[in-house]
């Protein structure tokens, strides 16, 4: 009698710790080298957090991820739509690797089955994570119903397309394209009559809008001629008209950027004057389509003046073109020197030759021998500054960071 009353003592207590501390599922998706491919091609968006448990970072982002997750969860219950999961790296070693994770806690992103090489690098707080999926989920493309709106869109690049309808499997597949490539492009659609007298009849069509800078007008529209059923040959045409060779560095994308690894060449520029930035755009295009070790960048020089200080420069000497390596920082003599053939190749190379470099420690037997003779010397020296744009790169403030060894240049 004793042990049966004990016993209903213990269960009412359970029931009670129960009600007080309620044991909650887990709302993020655990996701292995075994589920994660399931995972990624049966939702619109995935959101992961690569992690291991002994970093701080992941564990102060372990609970905000997770009450995230949950209020996602609610918002957007039915299936197939969003899963915030997580990857344990020191268990998942394979993804880690295939994800190209370099820092903990990383935020990847995959949309329609496509994994993106770009992070999540917005707040950490669960506010942030729930309007990121919003946004995400929200209609990809803006629906035009007169052909003035589309003269009042000002954008880098606009896709645009014209449709019969809705129903359309065409259609389908633009917009999975838009999900997929939203944060690079803008896209529009019209209907029917707002737009039959801008495409063959019975016939769907996509033009690309180049942006305002475009250097070749012969290009600044462009239409799709492929299979418009097909998302690989619609992915794969909207993302050469949508990444440019040539980009714009800003705040918000400086980690992105510098974290690339690979040395910056930058146009500083006068807003007030756009014309140096469709200068550079044309040598870059003509002379570098197939360069792929170095960053090209136009950089608003009143948003970086900073950087220009450091150099000990002014708005008064835009345009300015300079090398930054994340050790120094190397000035281009003259802009005007960019229409010369080969001259700006000739830079780059230099600094992978590691001629920038040495010139650099060269510099005061230069100035020491300039000042010991009185012969006129042709040749200037090498302007070199510290690195300025490696402060942009990923804090360690914010990471643990891992494989941080780089060659100097």
């Amino acid at each position: 009698m004793k042990v049966i009353g004990s016993w209903n003592f213990l269960i009412r207590l359970a029931i009670i710790c129960c009600q007080l501390f309620p044991v909650t599922e887990s709302s993020s998706v655990v996701v292995t080298q075994e589920n994660y491919g399931d995972i990624i091609k049966s939702n619109d968006l995935v959101l992961l957090t690569f992690y291991v448990d002994w970093c701080r970072f992941s564990k102060l982002l372990e609970p905000i991820f997770e009450e995230a997750a949950a209020k996602v969860r609610e918002k957007f219950p039915e299936d197939g739509r969003v899963i915030l999961g997580r990857v344990n790296c020191d268990t998942e070693m394979e993804l880690a690797n295939m994800f190209n994770i370099i820092k903990y806690p990383t935020l990847k992103v995959t949309r329609g089955g496509v994994i993106h090489r770009e992070e999540y690098r917005g707040q950490r707080s669960v506010e942030a994570f729930v309007e990121f999926v919003e946004r995400e989920l929200s209609d990809p493309i803006k629906e035009f119903h007169n052909i003035s709106e589309l003269q009042d869109e000002v954008a880098d690049g606009l896709v645009i397309g014209y449709f019969m309808s809705k129903d359309d499997e065409e259609y389908l597949s633009y917009r999975r394209t838009a999900r997929v490539l939203r944060d690079h492009c803008r896209f529009m659609v019209g209907f029917g009559e707002v737009s039959k007298d801008l495409h063959p009849p019975g016939k769907n069509l996509l033009i690309f809008r180049a942006d305002s800078s475009s250097i070749n007008h012969k290009e600044y529209y462009s239409e799709y001629s492929g299979n418009m059923t097909s998302i690989q040959e619609l992915l794969y045409w909207t993302t050469v008209k949508c990444m440019p060779l040539v980009r714009e560095i800003t705040f918000e994308n400086a980690e992105e950027v510098t974290e690339e690894g690979l040395p910056l060449l930058l146009a500083f520029y006068d807003k007030n004057n756009m014309d140096p930035v469709r200068e550079f755009k044309t040598v870059i295009q003509s002379e570098f389509a197939d360069e792929n070790r170095i960053n090209f960048l136009t950089a608003d020089g009143a948003r970086f003046a900073h950087p220009l200080f450091h150099m000990g420069k002014t708005k008064a000497d835009l345009p300015l073109i300079a090398i930054d390596s994340f050790q120094h920082m190397y000035v281009f003599p003259k802009f005007a020197d960019i229409h010369k053939p080969g001259v700006l190749k000739k830079f780059i190379e230099d600094l992978y030759s590691g001629q920038l470099h040495l010139d650099y420690h060269m510099d005061v037997d230069f100035d020491e021998e300039k000042n010991n003779t009185t012969e006129e010397v042709d040749v200037s020296p090498p302007v070199v500054h510290e690195s300025k744009f490696k402060d942009l790169m990923p804090s360690k403030h914010r990471y643990t960071l891992i494989n941080r060894t780089r060659d100097e240049l």
